[in-house]
């Protein structure tokens, strides 16, 4: 059984952007067992889970600019579908997906 690649930001060239029942936020503390909380673009902070599939292919930092996906059943609570690198986070802001004051607090 081999190593598990771990992407590095400079092979990121996707920019992935939200759908249907998907939001944008930023991450404003690590609360372990992979689990953070995230500020979101409705003004709502959620409890948030690192998908099994992310665990060890993306690190997330305090900061850092994620897609959630919010839970059928529990919208205080989402799964992280995906974290934005500076350069998608900058675009994200231009074009109007992120609002600035989310992006500077």
């Amino acid at each position: 059984m081999g190593k598990r690649k771990v992407l590095s930001e400079a092979d990121l060239k996707e920019l992935v952007l939200p759908e249907q029942g998907q939001l944008l936020g930023k991450v404003t503390k690590l609360s372990g067992g992979d689990h953070l909380l995230v500020k979101c673009t409705d003004g709502e902070t959620r409890l948030c889970r690192i998908r099994g599939k992310m665990k060890r292919r993306m690190w997330i930092r305090e900061g850092d600019i994620v897609l959630i996906s919010p839970w059928d059943f529990d919208n205080r609570r989402a799964d992280v579908v995906w974290r934005y690198i500076q350069a998608h986070a900058d675009w994200l802001v231009a074009k109007g997906y992120l609002p600035e004051a989310l992006r500077s607090e």
